[in-house]
């Protein structure tokens, strides 16, 4: 007896990886898509893998961005000016406000010798390795009273000029340049209506509008790897400088020097008009924004108010 024979094989197509090959791909364009027009959320984001590291690790993970929100919240609070100084997070990362009442002398952009202290230990914070990577964005916003003095001829120029002068104060602590950026808004941006629905002006928005907004957040990947180059370039070419200094016998920066007989001794420098003040040693609150006197005329009321 003959064993039986077998049924044919059957040919599996593998027609069905064409359709499946093209969802594939149709889906992933449409995920870059949707990259590619949303507006990141980093804090948010941050905040999730955080919670997921929770949930794996059973050990509680703050995220960078909520950290350096801590961490400025508590100079803040130690430093007493909460009334005047307000830490928030938008989006990008930590948005820091200043009163422009209780950090600048009305019509300038010199500041108080109170708020010193205060950014210097924001300064200190800042400076952290943890946060190197960071943008700093300071922005001038004013009200929409006019000003016209000599050197603000306008609101933008005393707005630009009050960011301006918070760089050159980080600067002035060794903060690095490049991650910094001033920009002057004017009135452009108010938090608050500066009148109401009649023309009239409203003191308290006003006030609110008055303001330095210094926004902190996170480079990204690209930015990150070029920050960290230049780093890198001038830390080596500063330590090659002072390999050919200590080569040929120049005495290093600071080193004292006695002037040669029949020389004079070098001038003493220019003092910057600009200069910070000395910050004084014990801890001072933030002055509160103080109602102006009634002015004698408009352009006086104005400079009062800015």
């Amino acid at each position: 007896m003959s064993a039986p024979e077998l049924p044919p094989e059957i040919e599996e197509k593998e027609d069905w990886l064409i359709t499946y090959a093209d969802a594939i791909t149709l889906l992933m364009a449409f995920m870059v898509m949707l990259l590619t027009f949303s507006e990141y959320d980093l804090p948010a984001f941050e905040e999730a893998a955080a919670a997921i590291e929770s949930n794996l690790t059973g050990r509680e993970a703050t995220s960078p961005t909520q950290l350096l929100k801590i961490d400025v919240q508590d100079v803040v609070f130690n430093m007493q000016a909460d009334q005047v100084v307000k830490v928030e997070t938008d989006t990008k990362g930590v948005v820091i406000e200043l009163s422009s009442s209780a950090f600048y002398k009305p019509g300038t952009a010199e500041m108080r010798e109170q708020a010193i202290p205060v950014l210097e230990k924001m300064v200190q914070t800042l400076l952290a390795p943890r946060y190197e990577a960071y943008h700093i964005d300071v922005e001038g916003h004013t009200d929409d009273v006019p000003i016209n003095t000599e050197k603000f001829p306008s609101n933008w120029e005393l707005s630009a000029g009050r960011a301006t002068r918070i760089v050159r104060f980080l600067v002035s602590q060794e903060m690095d340049p490049n991650r910094m950026k001033a920009t002057g808004f004017a009135a452009t941006k108010p938090k608050a209506p500066n009148r109401d629905a009649e023309g009239k002006p409203i003191p308290e928005n006003q006030a609110k509008n008055r303001r330095v907004v210094i926004r902190i957040y996170p480079m990204n990947l690209n930015e990150r790897d070029e920050y960290l180059r230049k780093v890198e370039e001038r830390t080596l070419m500063k330590e090659a400088a002072a390999e050919r200094a200590k080569v040929e016998g120049i005495p290093e920066a600071g080193a004292s020097q006695t002037p040669s007989e029949g020389t004079m001794p070098p001038a003493a420098s220019a003092v910057d008009p600009l200069a910070m003040p000395a910050a004084p040693a014990a801890t001072m609150p933030m002055p509160a924004p103080v109602p102006q006197n009634q002015p004698a005329s408009a352009t006086e009321g104005a400079v009062q108010n800015q």
